[in-house]
């Protein structure tokens, strides 16, 4: 049974295109350019219109740098896709790949953890619209029509979890005129006003529905009618882009950008996740193969250039950001309109809130075209119901897994808040960026591998690799010592804050003016407990254990945290460093190339900065994906021994 759970697709047949029965074959109207727009629809989201300003914030004008850094991260894993892409010219995207070289249970796994990212990630952007678009509505004056903002229900605008306990848990500070929050506020409001009794209440997020149908009408409609509405929308968010680069030019201040790195590489480096993660999205084109002309010239083609225009962009609109608005005041959710509204072109913030809505309807056109594909090529391989793959006659699109996809999203999108599990999505995807990294480092070793039309170009790792990983090791060593001695010990340094608090107040006396003496604090925060813990958490890690070490004495008791709670939060970390000395083996035996080797581990990494809780909650989707594989997959495969 265990070779049977690894059989592998024919390489031989799969770097076959795919039959072209006229029940089976799929419309081919995608060429370079509408893929590359398809890659900056899916790129260019609600990531640039919001997370920059967080990122912004953390790294000062330096965070031009993690785009660059992020982009050449993403690109080696688009690099692995494109080999991929012009070796198998076949829906499915790393479902696919993984069935080649892994086989079946490693790729039902990838496609289950695939369709979770399409899934969650739609639902959350879903939400994300209609939070943009009502917000967009309350915007619109005008005054010959005595409009002065259009206000839609609240219990239409929000999910039920979101009002139900904006109610029930703030009720009493809501009657005694405590509650400031603006969120909380609209959900109390959406729970009183709402139709229905007791807990039954009408409450759904009516607008979430409507783009979520809309765009699912669209995919069912047919390849050709989503290229022309991607592309429309693609070509108003590049515009708006431009105009948002060439306008606020003209307000840069270039003292803005000094200092460059106000907080360091460790400011800059905070916004890693939300920075990488504004990048994915290249990956739904593979799905999209044999909708393609020619998939294996233009699809990498198609990945790369969408990488490659989305990384200027994003440099330019964080060159401009920070040149306008000192780094200090971005940290808020709509950072491009807040730039241009502090220069008194509200106009312009208008304009950028509209385009914010067709970026994020853009980036749901791309994952729900995506997602019915995956279902699609799970089923062809009987590891799900035949019904998935039905082909309609006349659109020639997934018919049946596309109106289930959207039904998938449309219906928790209206009753949910999934925003808190968008790490899910991410995991899933990171996942399958590492599983198609390795796979090319295999297929490189198979001798009956078809040949790609784009080829990864070769550095030997066993020679690049060790030097890498010597002088990273280096570096942490000397400039990050203390951090890596409690990583190896398995403890955590308590919190400036928490630490202060524990000191009775004869203790903090003694040791404030002791830190004092020895000039270790200025003396304006003698007595002050709060602003020392302040101070204390603006120093480097080294300095803040320096610190707190001198201040009890010299004794490291009771100044960490440690044992099981602190060693499985480092579980993650553990992996990937395990994983690093692995491959430092396996470069040097098998002489692996560098670029897809560097892909992999930097996804590795990625995933490893998610925190076991998302690990948790991908293993349990991951359980959830074998129990229905070894229930219905294993025993319908067009692969099972007959």
């Amino acid at each position: 049974m265990l070779s049977s759970l690894f059989r592998k697709k024919s390489l031989a047949r799969a770097g076959q295109a795919p039959d072209t029965d006229a029940t089976t074959a799929l419309s081919r109207h995608l060429g370079v350019r509408d893929l590359t727009a398809m890659g900056i629809a899916a790129i260019i989201g609600a990531g640039i219109f919001s997370t920059i300003g967080n990122a912004s914030a953390n790294g000062g004008p330096a965070v031009v740098l993690l785009f660059v850094f992020t982009a050449v991260a993403c690109g080696f894993s688009a690099m692995a896709y494109a080999e991929f892409a012009s070796r198998i010219p076949l829906s499915g995207s790393a479902y696919t790949y993984s069935y080649v070289v892994f086989g079946e249970l490693v790729a039902w796994v990838i496609g289950w953890a695939l369709i979770m990212e399409y899934a969650i990630g739609n639902i959350a952007v879903a939400i994300s619209w209609s939070d943009y678009f009502t917000s967009l509505l309350r915007m619109i004056e005008i005054p010959s029509l005595n409009i002065h903002g259009i206000h839609l229900p609240e219990y239409l605008c929000m999910d039920y979890l979101s009002a139900y306990h904006a109610y029930h848990d703030n009720l009493r500070e809501f009657q005694l005129g405590l509650v400031k929050n603006q969120a909380v506020l609209d959900g109390i409001a959406a729970w009183q006003q709402a139709p229905g009794s007791g807990n039954f209440k009408l409450i759904m997020d009516a607008p979430a529905l409507c783009i979520v149908t809309l765009i699912t009408y669209l995919v069912y409609r047919g390849i050709r009618e989503s290229k022309k509405a991607g592309n429309l929308m693609v070509a108003i968010k590049l515009a708006v882009v431009l105009l948002v680069i060439i306008a606020g030019g003209f307000f840069v201040d270039p003292g803005n950008w000094s200092p460059f790195a106000p907080n360091g590489m460790g400011g800059v480096l905070k916004g890693i996740s939300a920075v990488f993660f504004a990048y994915i999205g290249f990956d739904a084109l593979s799905t999209t193969a044999e909708e393609c002309r020619d998939p294996q010239r233009d699809l990498p083609k198609g990945m790369l250039y969408s990488i490659l225009i989305c990384t200027v962009l994003y440099v330019l609109i964080a060159l401009v950001l920070t040149g306008m608005v000192p780094y200090s005041k971005l940290a808020v959710g709509d950072p491009l309109a807040f730039a241009f509204e502090s220069v008194n072109l509200r106009w312009l913030s208008g304009i950028i809130s509209v385009s914010a809505v067709v970026a994020m309807a853009s980036v749901l056109l791309v994952f729900q075209l995506g997602q019915p594909r995956i279902w699609m090529s799970m089923s062809r391989d009987g590891l799900l119901p035949k019904k998935f793959s039905t082909i309609h006659p006349k659109y020639r699109t997934p018919s049946f897994a596309t109106v289930v996809t959207g039904f998938v999203v449309a219906v928790p999108a209206l009753f949910l808040n999934l925003t808190a599990v968008t790490d899910l999505c991410s995991i899933g995807t990171l996942f399958a960026f590492v599983l198609v990294c390795a796979g090319v480092l295999v297929l490189e070793k198979r001798e009956d591998a078809p040949a790609p039309r784009f080829k990864i170009p070769y550095a030997n790792a066993g020679i690049w690799y060790p030097l890498v990983f010597a002088a990273v090791a280096c570096s942490l060593f000397f400039t990050r010592k203390e951090a890596c001695k409690d990583f190896f010990l398995s403890r955590k340094l308590l919190a400036p804050a928490e630490y202060v608090a524990n000191l009775s107040p004869q203790k903090s006396f003694e040791l404030l003016k002791k830190c004092q003496d020895e000039n270790l604090i200025p003396i304006a925060f003698f007595s002050h407990a709060d602003v020392l813990s302040d101070w204390l958490n603006s120093l480097s890690y080294s300095r803040q254990t320096q610190v707190m070490l001198y201040m009890n004495g010299g004794t490291e008791q009771g100044l960490y945290h440690s044992g099981w709670e602190v060693f499985r939060h480092l579980i993650p970390m553990w992996i990937f460093l395990l994983a690093s000395i692995a491959f430092l083996y396996l470069s040097v035996r098998y002489r692996l190339s560098m670029i897809p080797l560097t892909g992999l581990l930097s996804c590795l990494y990625m995933m490893s900065e998610l925190g076991i809780s998302n690990w948790i909650g991908f293993s349990l989707w991951v359980a959830a994906g074998l129990l229905i594989y070894f229930s219905y997959g294993y025993r319908h495969s067009l692969l099972s021994v007959k």
